[in-house]
């Protein structure tokens, strides 16, 4: 494996800034990139479910990468190629290697609930693009738990390099560890950052840097620095808001958190839809305590 692995440390699983009339504001998108690589972030993950990629017309996810690769180098972008077929997963990793991305990250298939020989069959078909794979583990949307037994077969057939854990499950980072001590673990809910950080991740998959960059950096690397002081205040401070990308409501509630502190996140499109009231209440009340805390 090469020495330069571009999953590790902070990337951001970027919202898309979005018009008024659902249009994807592409300026924004690079300059919001832009800035989070300025306030300390390593790279951004387009196209992921926080990007709505599931609601883009494939014109529309295209331009996303290479606005992003525009915007920050092809080594800092690490797209999503989540797909119905393994076919289409190829093509768009296919697409972010020509766009010059250095690495994907890459769903088991999430059409139906699949079985093992179907999860290696997919992931064997798209590391064919020649683009390194970052397996992304979230059981709670695929129904496909990439469980450490199975992640260690993938590892081993040299189809993935790192996988980004939303499990929750924080004990699985040891088991995976033992099955296959290569294989980079990476933080893949915001709420369980610390608890990940301490058991060896080598990078975080982030959900809120998109609205606290800075703050954001300096829990992750104060947790994986093991300066439990600094990362236990930040971590409990932050906590309010970074349990809610683990919420159905996520990218509403990121969205609302870039709003207030001044980044464009905009509307989400159908069938997302606005935050109820009481939610909206919450997130806003947390990010303001953030903002007042100076972590903003």
């Amino acid at each position: 494996m090469t020495d330069h692995r571009p999953w590790r440390g902070v990337l951001v699983a970027t919202a898309l800034p979005l018009n008024d009339d659902l249009s994807v504001n592409r300026d924004q998108y690079a300059e919001h990139c832009a800035w989070l690589v300025e306030n300390g972030c390593d790279g951004v993950v387009p196209n992921g479910s926080l990007g709505e990629y599931q609601v883009l017309t494939p014109e529309e996810r295209a331009k996303v990468v290479e606005t992003a690769v525009a915007a920050i180098g092809g080594q800092r972008v690490m797209p999503g190629v989540a797909a119905y077929g393994s076919a289409e997963s190829r093509r768009w990793a296919e697409q972010a290697r020509d766009a010059g991305c250095h690495a994907v990250m890459l769903l088991p298939p999430n059409a139906y609930r699949a079985d093992e020989r179907s999860v290696l069959a997919h992931y064997a078909e798209v590391a064919k693009a020649g683009v390194p794979v970052v397996a992304y583990n979230n059981p709670i949307d695929t129904k496909v738990d990439l469980v450490p037994e199975l992640l260690a077969k993938l590892h081993a057939e040299g189809y993935i390099h790192a996988v980004k854990e939303f499990s929750g499950d924080v004990r699985r980072a040891y088991r995976i560890a033992e099955l296959a001590p290569e294989l980079d673990l990476l933080i893949g809910a915001d709420d369980v950052l610390l608890e990940l950080a301490i058991a060896g991740a080598k990078g975080w998959v982030a959900g809120y840097p998109n609205a606290l960059p800075a703050a954001s950096v300096e829990l992750y690397h104060a947790a994986v620095d093991g300066d439990l002081a600094t990362a236990n205040r930040l971590y409990r401070q932050l906590h309010p808001l970074l349990r809610w990308d683990s919420q159905v409501e996520f990218v509403q509630a990121i969205k609302l958190s870039m709003d207030i502190v001044g980044r464009r996140g905009g509307p989400v499109r159908p069938p997302r839809m606005p935050l109820l009231p009481e939610q909206e209440a919450a997130v806003r009340a947390a990010t303001e305590k953030a903002v007042a805390a100076g972590l903003a």
